[in-house]
């Protein structure tokens, strides 16, 4: 198996990539590289439990709803910020079936104990792979 970090003859590759994951991914995990192949289960059982739910739930992001140029300047314009959820309900194109099960979901959960799980789990994942040195724990999750 070969491990590489972008794809042959283009350079500049990792740019694009690192523009979605550090809004998520870096905050939480920092830099370190993840090689060994026994963090997938732990990684994917954060993602797909608590960090699914931490940041459609109780995250709020904004979205581009315009973008204007007027002639070398570019003029954004965004909505307020929103979690993914109340997105959702917001929208008319869910039905009141799937907004009642989101809804029954929301009520259930406790922000401050996702984030306290998902530190835990954080913290696990990054002594694993490098144990050695003291791990700076990232400042999103203190």
């Amino acid at each position: 198996m070969q491990y590489t970090r972008s794809r042959p003859y283009h350079k500049n590759d990792n740019a694009h990539i690192e523009e979605k994951n550090w809004t998520i991914v870096r905050q939480y995990l920092g830099y370190n590289r993840f090689d060994d192949i026994t963090l997938v289960d732990q990684l994917n059982d954060l993602y797909t439990s608590e960090w699914r739910l931490l940041m459609n739930f109780f995250i709020p992001s904004s979205k581009l709803i315009q973008k204007q140029r007027l002639g070398s300047k570019t003029i954004k314009r965004y909505d307020p910020p929103k979690t993914p959820y109340l997105r959702l309900m917001e929208s008319s194109h869910i039905t009141k079936k799937t907004k009642q099960e989101l809804t029954a979901i929301f009520e259930t959960l406790n922000p401050f104990l996702l984030q306290q799980k998902v530190k835990e789990k954080v913290v696990n994942i990054l002594n694993k792979t490098q144990p050695q040195l003291n791990q700076k724990i990232p400042a999103l999750i203190t």
